[in-house]
């Protein structure tokens, strides 16, 4: 018989769970202080309270319906390490399939009504864990690959998310002023807001990384091949992964335990490399030894991140890091980053520039990424037609079809990316593609993080929010995002509260588990995230 998988460890019998860590809501349920019936109960209370009423937050795309019935069959099961997650209510991005009555949309209106033919992979590893999917969240449309000036968290489909720290902060057209991060906005606010034990984003560039920042979280951008990309809507195979969305670093830990694993519908999964338990290894004292880079504008050295023009309440917060880390026994390395170049100054390279824009809005960049205007055609075109079922849309020129004849709805923020991306061959043999992702990898593997982490012998690379989103995601490899502190500030005219920013650990491939290591450490010494403001405690556990 499968053994409690915390050992004894018992949960207060008062637990509620909104902002609890997933590890005592299991905790909880092996215990008997919780059903998964009363759990779920709970957090469709608070998507009631907080998303559908009250601020508002529009993170929940939609609900399973049979979420209480899946419930219903693991009140009589307990965590165990053959089911880790029995009983857990799971929110995952509306771009990951499920073979079940909840359509798989991206965000589109052109996919509101398209089912998948099967579960994704990673939702039959969560499914046979004892997860139960709550419900589908929300996100930037396509993973914000439609347009230019689409801001984060809005999608045809599913309207606008707003960020749970400052929900009522609004500027032109409605849109947040603190805006939620994108892509996988939904996934993060739900979690920040304390509607889900946990969920599930994807990331190309920064996706899962620029929401984690900005909502306090966790999240783990693992290296391409680690987490199955199977029956996930695409934005582009070199980059895609899923990941992680949670309170703490050993949540973040016992889930990537569940979803990282060999997949013969992807192939990149088969040279993974991991141990057998990500949560083994966190300790407080694992930050002592290590060297850690810190990528610093040689021009000045007390400006620790690379993006050489942070507002200084961000620097402060990367300072104050560093100051903990040196603390904990770490060796920092400030050095330039050469590949990396400075934003607005000499040097800036397609490492920075040839990216996703990352849900900026006004400041978006508007060079379309070329690799990923390539491999969005050939991907989406063979999901749809391996994945989607239930709609007439087959190819992405469908969807552009589908977006001109519906203009007033679907296109808001217009579809420039689509356009150009169905210009393409949508078979990868242009020769512009392929030196566009020779030099991807070139500058961000090569000379990028290996030339970097080698020549200083570091451990890790240490990052100031996502800045570092697109080095890491370019070469494949992981970051782990963490809160680092709070900020304030005035955007667009209008002064916002404190809201939180994240500092990410980068590092080589498959070191997911060093970087957790890292990352718990300096999480258990900061103890930074503080949840959102007035959405805790005016609902309680639902009998």
């Amino acid at each position: 018989m499968d053994q409690p998988i915390r050992g004894d460890a018992k949960a207060p019998a008062a637990l509620t769970p909104e902002h609890a860590p997933l590890s005592e809501i299991i905790d909880a349920l092996a215990g008997g202080q919780l059903t998964a019936t009363a759990l779920t109960k709970s957090y469709l209370a608070y998507i009631q309270a907080y998303d559908r009423n009250g601020p508002a937050l529009n993170s929940v795309r939609m609900l399973n319906p049979d979420a209480l019935t899946i419930a219903g069959e693991c009140d009589g099961i307990k965590p165990s390490v053959g089911q880790p997650l029995a009983g857990v209510p799971i929110l995952l991005k509306d771009n990951i399939a499920t073979g079940d009555k909840q359509p798989t949309t991206a965000g589109s209106l052109a996919l509101a009504g398209a089912h998948a033919r099967d579960d994704a992979t990673i939702v039959k590893l969560l499914r046979d864990a004892g997860a139960v999917i709550l419900g589908k969240a929300n996100l930037t449309e396509f993973a914000n690959m439609l347009a230019v000036d689409m801001p984060s968290g809005y999608s045809s489909l599913g309207g606008q998310v707003k960020n749970p720290y400052a929900p009522n902060l609004t500027g032109e057209h409605g849109i947040p002023v603190l805006q939620p991060g994108g892509s996988s906005s939904g996934s993060a606010v739900a979690v920040a807001a304390g509607l889900c034990a946990a969920s599930i984003g994807t990331e190309t560039s920064g996706s899962l990384l620029f929401p984690a920042s900005l909502n306090g979280l966790v999240t783990v951008k693992p290296t391409v091949g680690l987490i199955s990309r199977a029956g996930i809507l695409p934005l582009a195979h070199s980059q895609d992964t899923a990941g992680p969305m949670t309170r703490t670093v050993r949540d973040a830990a016992l889930l990537l335990n569940v979803l990282a694993a060999r997949d013969p519908l992807d192939p990149a999964t088969q040279k993974q490399r991991r141990p057998a338990d990500y949560t083994a290894g966190l300790a407080t004292n694992a930050v002592k030894g290590t060297r850690i880079g810190v990528p610093s504008d040689p021009s000045d050295p007390l400006n620790d991140c690379y993006y050489g023009k942070l507002l200084p309440n961000r620097v402060k917060v990367m300072s104050e890091t560093i100051k903990v880390l040196e603390d904990l026994g770490a060796i920092i390395v400030r050095a330039n980053m050469p590949t990396l170049g400075w934003i607005g100054g000499p040097g800036t390279t397609m490492a920075v520039l040839n990216r996703n824009p990352l849900s900026e809005h006004k400041g978006a960049i508007a060079r379309p990424p070329v690799v990923f205007l390539y491999e969005l055609k050939r991907d989406l075109n063979l999901y749809l037609k391996d994945w989607a079922t239930g709609t007439d849309i087959k190819t992405i020129a469908d969807i552009v079809a589908f977006n001109e004849a519906n203009a007033g709805k679907a296109l808001r923020f217009g579809q420039d990316h689509f356009l150009a991306a169905d210009m393409t061959r949508g078979d990868l043999s242009e020769r512009e593609y392929k030196s566009a992702r020779a030099m991807d990898l070139l500058s961000a593997r090569t000379r990028g993080m290996d030339a970097y982490m080698n020549q200083h012998k570091l451990d890790a690379v240490l990052f100031a929010g996502a800045t570092g989103a697109a080095i890491a995601a370019k070469a494949g490899y992981p970051s782990v995002m963490v809160c680092g502190g709070f900020i304030s500030g005035t955007i667009d005219g209008k002064d916002t509260p404190d809201y939180p920013l994240g500092v990410a650990f980068a590092g080589r491939a498959w070191s997911e588990h060093k970087l957790l290591r890292l990352a718990y450490a300096f999480e258990q010494a900061t103890r930074a995230r503080k949840p959102p403001p007035g959405l805790a405690g005016a609902v309680g556990p639902q009998a």
